[in-house]
């Protein structure tokens, strides 16, 4: 163990827990609700679904440490999607009404570096795969 795979670490967590949260508000505030505002802003409602359950599953995967590459590259596609669609027209700091796109992509360049690096310390994958942790 060392200072960058400790470093990594907490990044998986904050991203992990930070995803888990927003997927498990899209599911307590009623999914349908996210369903219609994808709807209103062109796009498919079923989507709303999609993302709702890449945030929520793939927070708690990022905690554990399992298939961290793989849902940090679908974290990546959601973030891009959320800054092209919703956010890059609102501006960086966004407005009085809604946040920018500052959040998101600190959150997008967090999953793509994870997406490149994986990490393995405390993770179910290194267990697994009894691999050295990726420092």
């Amino acid at each position: 163990m060392n200072k960058l795979g400790v470093s990594i670490f907490l990044l998986r967590i904050v991203l992990g827990i930070s995803f888990f949260v927003h997927g498990l508000v899209k599911f307590q505030g009623g999914i349908s609700n996210t369903v219609g505002w994808f709807e209103s802003i062109g796009i498919p409602g079923f989507l709303a679904y999609v993302v709702g359950t890449i945030e929520l599953v793939g927070g708690i995967a990022l905690i554990l440490g399992l298939g961290t590459r793989i849902v940090s590259a679908l974290l990546v596609v959601v973030m891009i999607g959320a800054i092209l669609k919703v956010k890059l027209a609102i501006g960086f700091l966004g407005s009085a009404e809604m946040a920018g796109y500052e959040l998101d992509l600190a959150f997008l360049v967090i999953a793509l570096f994870l997406t490149i690096n994986g990490s393995k310390l405390w993770s179910v994958d290194g267990a697994l795969f009894h691999k050295t942790a990726n420092d």
